[in-house]
């Protein structure tokens, strides 16, 4: 369920090796440090720490005509671990990984979030390939099924045009061909950020580009047509009409159609339908059964991945809630399909024995159980597998945000703050802590004194951390200072603010007003 958690966008190494000194010095080679593990052991994986670990794998894929793969993730991201469970231990990836430089950037090493700001990457994970020479070819999705994934990454190793200029030929209606059309198809358009198209432009674009596909590339143009669907909300991208409508049942209806759509499929069947159908009806309701119907096929189909099949579950069970309100805690379903929920989560509870696979579909499966309004369920799974999770603090914050959507506060925070405390590495404590923080200035603005001291606790870990104004971690303390200003939005609570400021004062000023590390800072707390 790679796009629904990617969502999550919530990277692990122990906090005893976060605290580096020497953090405002220019970044030097480094190895990683203590606790670092390479998403995979068929291959060679050069662990980027810094700048000067990225450039010694260009000039190695320079030296050696090789392309450069860069793979961004985080120890606890269940999609991270989805693709560590499904395609990098592939016999056919290593063999394949003999042809590119393998590179892992972890969240959590010293210089990755400068790192990530270099190569506009946010959400784990993200995979970019490079040419030889340094220029980005495509970024790989990390939703499709792994056999698919190979073949996107063929395509960019077989010497193809960077996917930026073929967009900019297509959309010119300058010639381009069937590979180039999958490799525009099959971009990773959820990490884009901006790179070729912003965001509120996107249904648009994907929109353009399914119209304008050749004829013969059927399964093409539909995955674009599917891809601006999930994204077409408030008039953006495709204006339904009965003959579209059609057009994707008839999909929907074949099998073999359906399966080489299924990413799209299990991830975002009710999107599309709302995308198709806006308002509840009857045209709503007849698609509903369509997506439910081939959900249901892709759900039973053993050559999908248990992530991909609890993932069209869980698109069953959204499809069930679509007409309800989204905050609905006890929503009314089906009993046949909470019967199908309690057993397909035991099933793979019980069967799994793979970790990284373990972090990614249980993960799921709880969120699984709440959405079907089985809430004791989803905290008892969650509880059960806090010893068996390499990053149980992520199952920890699932548990403070069930208890929160049951109304239970004291709970909440109570597991908001063990995830905290039990959180490693320096991006991720940075992450951690804030959602720490939103839950009390959410749930408990009274407690100032809590809300100060893991704010102060927040800023004198960043001031040891090196790249804490960069990138997600940057973002981190923003939200920090976006929920601080929010708690004192009618001054009662100025002389907490006076009393952070001053703490992070000095922090900013050792800060290079290069970057825009400065600058950020700054601007966490203010005045």
């Amino acid at each position: 369920m790679l796009t629904r958690t990617a969502s999550f966008s919530l990277s692990a190494v122990a906090l005893g090796v976060a605290l580096w000194a020497g953090v405002y010095a220019p970044e030097a080679h480094a190895a990683a440090p203590a606790g670092y593990s390479a998403p995979s052991s068929t291959i060679t994986w050069l662990a980027a720490a810094g700048d000067a670990d990225i450039e010694k794998a260009f000039a190695q894929g320079k030296a050696e005509k090789k392309p450069v793969l860069v793979y961004w993730g985080a120890k606890w991201c269940p999609p991270c671990n989805q693709l560590k469970a499904t395609l990098f231990n592939r016999q056919d990836f290593a063999e394949r990984a003999k042809h590119f430089v393998a590179v892992n950037i972890d969240g959590d090493l010293p210089g990755a979030q400068k790192l990530g700001s270099r190569f506009k990457v946010r959400g784990y994970p993200t995979m970019i390939l490079f040419s030889p020479d340094g220029a980005e070819i495509t970024r790989l999705p990390g939703e499709v099924d792994a056999p698919m994934v190979m073949n996107v990454l063929q395509m960019g190793l077989a010497g193809g045009r960077p996917v930026k200029t073929v967009l900019a030929e297509a959309r010119a209606g300058k010639p381009v061909t069937a590979n180039e059309w999958r490799m525009l198809a099959y971009y990773s358009w959820d990490t884009d950020e901006a790179q070729l198209v912003p965001a509120p432009e996107r249904p648009g674009l994907l929109a353009q580009l399914a119209a304008a596909c050749p004829p013969a590339e059927a399964d093409t143009a539909m995955r674009l047509l599917l891809k601006s669907l999930a994204e077409s909300d408030e008039g953006k991208g495709v204006k339904p009409d009965a003959a579209l409508r059609d057009k994707v049942r008839k999909m929907l209806a074949d099998p073999v159609a359906t399966r080489a759509q299924m990413d799209v499929v299990v991830n975002a069947s009710a999107d599309v339908v709302r995308g198709l159908a806006p308002q509840a009806g009857a045209e709503r309701k007849q698609l509903v059964e369509a997506f439910d119907a081939a959900l249901q096929r892709l759900q039973g189909d053993k050559s999908l991945s248990r992530s991909d099949r609890m993932s069209a579950l869980i698109g069953r069970v959204e499809l069930a809630r679509i007409d309800m309100p989204k905050d609905t805690v006890q929503p009314k379903l089906a009993d046949a399909l909470t019967q199908q929920v309690k057993a397909e989560v035991s099933k793979a509870d019980t069967e799994i024995t793979d970790g990284y696979e373990r972090q990614a579909v249980i993960t799921s499966a709880a969120h699984l159980l709440g959405q079907a309004g089985l809430w004791k369920e989803s905290d008892a799974l969650l509880k059960a597998n806090l010893s068996k999770s390499h990053s149980p603090y992520y199952l920890m914050s699932q548990l403070g945000s069930n208890a929160k959507k049951q109304g239970r506060t004291a709970d909440a925070l109570d597991w908001y703050s063990q995830a905290f405390a039990k959180s490693e590495g320096p991006a991720t404590r940075l992450q951690w802590g804030s959602s720490y923080l939103s839950a009390l200035v959410d749930m408990s603005p009274q407690d100032a004194k809590r809300i100060e001291q893991t704010a102060s606790q927040l800023i004198t870990e960043a001031a040891n951390q090196q790249g804490a104004f960069y990138e997600r971690s940057a973002r981190s303390l923003q939200r920090v200072g976006q929920k601080l200003a929010a708690w004192n939005g009618k001054g009662e609570h100025k002389d907490v603010i006076q009393r952070l400021r001053q703490q992070i004062t000095p922090v900013c000023a050792k800060l290079p007003t290069e970057g825009g590390q400065k600058s950020v800072c700054e601007g966490v707390i203010k005045a």
